[in-house]
């Protein structure tokens, strides 16, 4: 190939794993104008007088693509008290860590903490408002779960809610109670948003701010491309605030899903903000059908382990469900359902099952975790062409919580990626950062290994039958992640695709499995431009 474009960026002695079916490896590239023009063997090009990036003999991947993601969740969150090892074993290191936080507040302040998982705390179980009043009754505190569908508040913030023994639950959410009726403080599913919506609300300004300061977090990860899964159009509208963001540094592409109740009052969308060749733009209208697993609130069958026959929470309706996919198909959007039991996957399977997808170019149905499906569901969402969105890194994280709720074998046959895949199931990988019990929860790496050798961090067995190989755990996080999210032109190595790509300190393909959450990204290049390289103290703009 002969090169007459002086402006060209090329990239020489690479191990490029492309992620493109027809082409898998690949030595060289030829980038023009921020997208790939070129990609191949190095021997045919012509190289004389030009000057080349050598990328010494370094594995290179497409940018990775976080298909569920919770961004300003997970930039909030690092400001607030982690509930996680090293820092946090048990309820009394988190009132410790309260009782710290209180010698430095002003008054009318929220202390807020995130990611206790009671699997990893040596009492067993969820922080209560006692608990919590003996770490201060000064402040309200609120304390939020590992998967984000449960909180356990102090009684200060109880009283502020209008929380007592005569509140009746929530539609789709519970109050626990204890045998005299009180309220225990800790709050499931739709009933911590009696709570959420009394705390003070972060302004647009400050949102932003956190997610501009995210972008270099996530680029040291190798991920170029996100989704919002909880995008609100009230008190703040996410899309000005993710514009605002991308103003202040945010660099990766990203989609939102608008929450159905925010759309279901106002449904009137600007079309300009539905174009996916637009760096932030809107992607899918999102409900939820259950809760999680390990918080045992996933709507299940059989029940979750111990004395009591708990099912879990089914959280919408069928004609909900009916309403929302009219509305998506309306706007030519995706419609996301979070369903992690095996009834909740069914309900959403057996609602649309037959029926023909709206979008020509990726499914129309895309399930959220997917986490117990049966074999029929896996054969139906196959047929209907439903896609499955899902976390390698949960059974990988909350394995003491899986085998509480669930028990070994349940929770080997959980997530079962090799299944999916075999029965024609698109699926995409994704971390749901930061709703799992790692004190790194959006490491793709991480969730690559745990898919890999299905095995959790402490050894235990997650279930061999369903291991997948790092190409395809690299590929449900760029191709794959791709064609479900509908980021255009993104997700693999080739011409006409933006040259957005990583460059590893390791040969993830060459390297023992049980090392691949060792990886680092050295780095990474959105658009042909270095955005983020390995020691520098900023990203690179």
């Amino acid at each position: 190939m002969k090169l007459t474009n002086s402006s060209d960026s090329i990239f020489i002695n690479g191990k490029f794993f492309t992620a493109k079916l027809e082409q898998p490896e690949a030595s060289a590239m030829v980038v023009r104008d921020g997208r790939i023009v070129w990609i191949g063997e190095q021997a045919d090009l012509e190289l004389k007088g030009r000057d080349c990036i050598d990328l010494r003999g370094r594995r290179v991947l497409p940018g990775l693509i976080d298909a569920h993601l919770h961004p300003l969740y997970l930039a909030n969150a690092s400001k607030q008290i982690a509930c996680t090892p090293p820092l946090v074993h048990s309820i009394e290191d988190v009132k410790l860590q309260i009782q710290k936080q209180c010698k430095s507040l002003t008054k009318d302040t929220w202390i807020e903490c995130w990611g206790y998982d009671e699997g990893k705390l040596s009492e067993g179980r969820a922080p209560s408002r006692w608990d919590l009043d003996e770490a201060t009754t000064e402040y309200p505190v609120i304390v939020t779960r590992t998967c984000g569908h449960i909180a356990s508040v102090n009684s200060l913030a109880l009283e502020m809610a209008g929380i007592n023994k005569d509140t009746p639950n929530p539609v789709g959410g519970q109050i626990d109670k204890d045998d005299n009726g009180e309220p225990t403080g800790v709050l499931r599913e739709n009933a911590k948003e009696l709570v959420a919506k009394i705390m003070p609300v972060q302004t647009l300004e400050n949102n932003a701010a956190a997610l501009a300061e995210l972008s270099p977090k996530l680029l040291a990860h190798g991920i170029t491309s996100i989704t919002e899964l909880m995008a609100k159009r009230e008190p703040i509208d996410y899309f000005e605030m993710y514009q605002e963001a991308r103003q202040k540094g945010l660099q990766q592409r990203t989609v939102l899903y608008y929450l159905w109740e925010d759309l279901r009052r106002n449904s009137m969308l600007d079309e300009e903000q539905k174009r996916n060749e637009n760096p932030i733009h809107i992607g899918g209208v999102k409900l939820f059908s259950d809760g999680s697993v390990s918080g045992q609130t996933a709507w299940v069958n059989p029940p979750f382990l111990g004395e009591d026959e708990v099912y879990g929470i089914a959280m919408t309706s069928k004609q909900e469900l009916l309403e929302a996919a009219e509305v998506a198909k309306q706007h030519n959007l995706q419609m996301v359902v979070h369903a992690m039991g095996e009834q909740a996957i069914d309900f959403i399977i057996h609602t649309f099952y037959g029926q023909e997808g709206w979008l020509k170019d990726a499914p129309s149905i895309r399930i959220e975790h997917a986490s117990l499906p049966t074999k029929q569901a896996i054969e139906r969402a196959a047929e209907t062409g439903i896609a499955f969105v899902t976390q390698p890194i949960f059974l990988y994280a909350e394995i003491e919580s899986y085998l509480n709720n669930l028990g070994a074998e349940r929770t080997k046959q959980s997530y079962p990626v090799k299944s999916m895949l075999e029965a024609g199931i698109p699926v995409a990988f994704s971390s749901d950062a930061p709703a799992t019990a790692w004190a790194d929860p959006v490491n793709p790496f991480v969730g690559m290994k745990s898919a890999v050798t299905r095995f959790a961090y402490d050894q235990t067995d997650t279930g061999q039958d369903e291991r997948v190989d790092i190409q395809t755990a690299i590929t449900l996080y760029t191709r794959a992640a791709q064609e479900i999210t509908r980021i255009p032109e993104v997700g693999q190595l080739s011409p006409g695709y933006h040259a957005d790509f990583i460059v590893l300190d390791q040969d993830i393909l060459n390297i023992s499995s049980d090392k691949i959450d060792q990886i680092q990204v050295e780095e990474t290049y959105i658009s042909g431009n270095l955005v983020y390289e390995k020691n520098k103290e900023e990203v690179l703009r």
